[in-house]
């Protein structure tokens, strides 16, 4: 999926698509609160299973009441090709890598504190998560980063003008406190970049 497919997606611009891609992402993600993995695939493969082989049995049926030979009713998608190129898979274990080595390295630096204040940064961070922690379980956290991956954009193409302006005086806001706590502090300073 390229990524004008993904920003389409998100700003709905094919309302009927997004619908869906929203919709089953949110039953998928409310239905994993309710039942485990295992039962939601479960349920969720009895389900297209019920469908397909419905549709097989009408189809069959029709074909004897008309007496027709229109074969298979999915034919077409079990000719289908439905494997992975290696080359595919060796593009995407390779970004994966690159990723994964990247954010190790970077938690490296992070725990080893190379950069008193980014460690600090990091460890207020992980502060602030214990909270986000006990108030939330990872599904709800998921439920939400969902909702808001498919409202956020839309909201800021409609309202930019005045949530730039807002987010600029938030910015300085937070720029001006950090100044003053890294004025005060010995050792706190950021080097110049």
């Amino acid at each position: 999926m390229d990524a004008k497919r993904v920003v389409d997606l998100l700003y709905w611009r094919d309302v009927k698509t997004t619908g869906v891609v929203f919709g089953a992402a949110l039953l998928l993600l409310l239905s994993l609160t309710v039942c485990s993995i295992v039962s939601v695939c479960s349920y969720i493969g009895l389900a297209l299973l019920s469908v397909t082989i419905c549709f097989r049995i009408y189809k069959g049926i029709l074909q004897a009441i008309q007496k027709s030979d229109e074969g298979h009713p999915f034919k077409q998608y079990l000719d289908q090709e439905v494997a992975l190129s290696e080359d595919m898979v060796h593009k995407y274990s390779d970004m994966v890598l690159a990723k994964l080595n990247k954010t190790i390295s970077e938690l490296r630096r992070l725990f080893l504190v190379e950069d008193l204040v980014d460690s600090i940064k990091f460890a207020v961070l992980m502060w602030i998560l214990t909270y986000v922690g006990a108030l939330f379980n990872g599904l709800t956290i998921l439920i939400l980063a969902l909702v808001g991956v498919f409202s956020c954009p839309i909201i800021y193409e409609k309202h930019q003008a005045q949530i730039d302006h807002y987010l600029a005086l938030v910015n300085n806001q937070i720029k001006d406190v950090v100044g003053k706590i890294q004025a005060k502090v010995p050792g706190m300073k950021r080097k110049a970049e």
